[in-house]
């Protein structure tokens, strides 16, 4: 087998990322999504791509937050492992196969190929998640009234919120984030993503009970690939009711009285109450997300 070559492209040779074959859609997934030529690295053999990485951030990233496209040629998972390693950046790798990918063999294959390229790499399994797409042909989730909605100017609120909401929690990033810095990193690691996203700070919104009492917060945001569900958190003593859907109902109505055309979700999928939540508000899955994360990482 010949030598393997990785190199990063630009926009002169930005074409060389389409050469490879896309068995998982990622193409599709990512119709949406603008990736700078020098963030994305291939490696080749004999002059063909057996390998991509498509690294992304936000328009005023300086440093890529993730690794959101990666793909193997039959055969060449080690490859794959090689462009991983030698990146310049050690950050999150997710995978976006379909959501059938378990059932149908060849997409399995696929997405596998795939895990051991990436465990090769140096990179351990984080959790695996439900993506939803919500669009008007789902129809708008009833909205049950039994919570008052309102902005809250003060990050403060929504800080305490957070913690309070993740001292008993099924996500695994913020388990992740506890493990390493306690509930305050995990509720300022909530709150640096609802500023990273360009949409306004006046759409946080908390929930009350008709008794006064804070019940969750819920966010509704855009990012750069459109409106999602930033946020959906009960606070643990108002559990058990079914607030959450309450709160991801209202979220779903805010982005659409605001001319969203689609709402992209994501729950883990150990987190059964979340997912049935999206089940009971029209929200279909149409893919899957497996996140990696660097060992190098883990062991901070």
């Amino acid at each position: 087998m010949t030598d393997l070559v990785i190199r990063a492209l630009d926009a002169s040779d930005a074409h060389l990322f389409d050469t490879l074959p896309d068995p998982l859609g990622a193409r599709e997934g990512h119709r949406l999504t603008r990736h700078r030529p020098d963030w994305q690295r291939v490696a080749l053999r004999d002059g063909t791509v057996v390998a991509r990485g498509a690294w992304w951030g936000g328009p005023d990233d300086t440093e890529p937050v993730n690794v959101n496209w990666f793909d193997v040629a039959e055969g060449e998972e080690e490859a794959g492992a090689e462009l991983l390693r030698t990146a310049p950046w050690q950050v999150e790798l997710e995978l976006n196969p379909p959501g059938t990918w378990r059932e149908d063999p060849a997409l399995r294959a696929a997405t596998e190929a795939r895990f051991t390229a990436a465990r090769a790499g140096g990179y351990d399994l984080l959790v695996e998640r439900f993506l939803y797409r919500w669009t008007p042909e789902c129809g708008l989730p009833a909205r049950p009234g039994r919570l008052d909605f309102r902005p809250e100017p003060d990050d403060a609120v929504f800080f305490e919120a957070l913690r309070r909401i993740h001292s008993v929690t099924l996500d695994a990033h913020a388990l992740m984030d506890i493990e390493e810095g306690g509930l305050d990193q995990a509720a300022q690691a909530e709150l640096d993503f609802f500023r990273w996203c360009p949409s306004p700070r006046e759409w946080w919104q908390v929930a009350y009970t008709p008794r006064g009492e804070l019940a969750g917060i819920h966010i509704p945001v855009h990012n750069s690939s459109g409106p999602c569900v930033g946020f959906i958190g009960v606070l643990p003593e108002h559990r058990g009711l079914g607030y959450a859907y309450d709160l991801l109902a209202e979220c779903t109505h805010f982005l659409a009285e605001r001319g969203a055309e689609f709402i992209s979700a994501a729950t883990d999928r150990g987190n059964h109450p979340m997912a049935a939540n999206f089940t009971k508000a029209g929200y279909p899955v149409v893919r899957e997300r497996i996140n990696f994360r660097p060992v190098s990482l883990g062991s901070r």
